[in-house]
């Protein structure tokens, strides 16, 4: 069930000349606002889908209307044995306003498997690598009626290091190994309740990916695998996806599995702060206060406040869409209100891109956007922002704005400060690093502990950081980072700094020509671009 909307692009897309405004762009946990040069396009995120009226109802319309399945209620009988499983802190960015749409789904679905006589439900925040969420962050997920009634014995985060804990199911045709987790793998049910923030969520990724351990990842968190897919955010380009399909086939295969999949609109910010979504030529003389003032105050508080700040501020996302039962079918109708959102079409690539970095990514909730964050942001999930060809040519240059400090939590991050420090250095090229250096870090018993016992992202999380970014690293000619602070962090990664946006811009002239053609991205919110025309390429001015 979804709100069907054909939502408008017109107005997404601006062509800028000497009398336009300046642009607002995030510099990490700042505003800034930026001129840029007459000719420069600018692409905004389209109109926010409005939410369904009615979220409970639409939850139980999706449970009695199933894809591909009979109605989740005819899966049931008593005494079986059921796992739930649902995504982790990385989704939604940032956390949404109470109650977040994993707590809605388990509520109903939790009802209903108390109505047929099953006891016997575990839920598993399906974390893969990633860190475990501390039980503030699960609470305000599932609520605190739920966290109260099953944590931790029966709520609990996905141990992929846990010797007893995993089952290998098989392998695919290409030898990927298919490894869950072994509550999962033993149930009678499996169900999935994912909230799908960006087309690379959802579908198989959920259960073969969120469930499983190292040598499940080596399948696809590789450079050759990044390299291959053409944005991984196009589910017809993407080998991660390709992958985490045929290894999604042997858990079909072998259990019972059913998805409950969510869609959410683009409403990051309040409708008070409407002037982070507006063409800046439309601010009006409320917009252009309250842009003054929030540039002004995030100016005086140190950068351990303003994180603080912009984490605990929900975002008001609302349902669009919801859909369940067998997993192609559910996934299949969840990228269509995914891609109807988000996608503006746009004409031609350019010389040279922009992005606004902001405090956040899937991967420092809570904690510090350190540069191999900024890394995977840039050349990683900004980059494979689109669908069709990249926005930027074929050797052009890429320029992001952040202060690229050289700060790196070591509650969450520690494998990442030693990778930065003491690997990135020796080479930068992924199949050095996957070949030479990897495993080591992957069987670390000191980050292992960390991992299992702590709040850390598994070692070789920082590895996965890198190849993230390979196929933007392997298309971009030159990344230019506007205002950094540490111009060694840059170097370290293959970048160059500049003072100011419009040295930055005539740093690409060097590499592009005197009269570049110039798009910036406006993200956040969340965006992508279905570019079209004939895929072009940079020669060397």
């Amino acid at each position: 069930m979804g709100r069907e909307a054909l939502v408008p692009y017109d107005d997404c897309i601006a062509h800028l000349d000497h009398t336009s405004a300046k642009r607002l762009l995030w510099y990490g946990e700042d505003l800034i606002s930026v001129k840029f040069p007459p000719g420069t396009r600018v692409v905004y995120p389209k109109p926010t889908i409005p939410g369904l009226a009615n979220r409970d109802a639409a939850i139980r319309y999706a449970l009695e209307n199933c894809s591909g399945t009979k109605p989740f209620v005819e899966l049931l009988r008593p005494g079986m044995k059921v796992t739930i499983a649902t995504d982790d802190i990385s989704l939604p960015l940032p956390i949404m306003k109470r109650p977040d749409l994993r707590e809605s789904v388990l509520t109903i679905v939790l009802e209903l498997l108390a109505r047929h006589s099953i006891t016997d439900v575990n839920i598993i925040i399906a974390t893969s690598f990633h860190r475990r969420m501390e039980p503030f962050e699960i609470q305000h997920a599932v609520g605190k009626k739920i966290f109260d009634s099953y944590y931790p014995r029966n709520l609990y985060n996905h141990d992929g290091e846990d010797p007893e804990g995993m089952v290998e199911l098989g392998q695919t045709e290409l030898g990927e190994r298919v490894r869950i987790n072994r509550r999962a793998a033993e149930s009678d049910l499996l169900i999935y309740i994912n909230i799908n923030l960006v087309p690379m969520d959802g579908g198989n990724k959920s259960t073969a990916i969120g469930l499983c351990d190292y040598p499940s990842l080596q399948a696809h968190h590789n450079p050759d695998t990044i390299l291959k897919s053409d944005s991984y955010f196009d589910d017809k380009r993407s080998a991660l996806k390709s992958s985490a399909d045929r290894m999604g086939e042997i858990v079909n295969k072998n259990l019972k599995v059913f998805h409950i999949e969510t869609v959410v609109n683009n409403a990051m910010f309040d409708p008070n702060l409407s002037f982070f979504v507006k063409n800046e030529d439309r601010w009006n003389t409320f917009d252009k206060a309250a842009f003054a003032t929030a540039k002004f105050g995030l100016g005086k508080l140190s950068r351990k406040t303003k994180r603080k700040i912009l984490f605990s501020v929900p975002a008001p996302y609302d349902l669009i869409a919801i859909h369940a039962g067998e997993t192609h079918e559910t996934h299949a109708r969840t990228l269509a209100y995914c891609y109807q959102q988000y996608c503006v079409p746009v004409k031609g690539q350019s010389d040279v891109v922009v992005f606004g970095m902001p405090f956040i990514c899937p991967y420092n909730v809570n904690s510090i956007l350190n540069p191999l964050l900024v890394q995977v942001m840039a050349l990683g999930y900004l980059f494979n922002m689109y669908r069709g060809m990249p926005i930027v040519k074929k050797n052009g240059v890429l320029i992001v704005t952040h202060p690229l400090y050289n700060e790196f939590d070591p509650k969450h991050h520690p494998s990442y400060i030693e990778f930065f420090n003491r690997i990135l250095p020796a080479t930068n090229d992924s199949h050095i690093l996957q070949r030479k250096y990897e495993e080591e870090f992957a069987k670390n018993p000191d980050y292992i502990e960390m991992y299992r016992k702590g709040h850390a992202y598994h070692g070789v999380h920082p590895f996965y950081m890198w190849y993230w970014g390979e196929n933007g690293r392997a298309h971009v000619g030159k990344v230019i980072v506007v205002g950094a602070e540490d111009s060694h962090t840059a170097k370290v990664m293959g970048w160059e700094t500049a003072a100011t946006m419009e040295e930055a811009l005539e740093m690409a002239h060097s590499h592009v020509g005197r009269k570049p053609s110039v798009t910036h991205l406006h993200i956040p919110p969340i965006g992508m671009v279905d570019v079209s025309g004939q895929r072009e390429t940079v020669e060397p001015a």
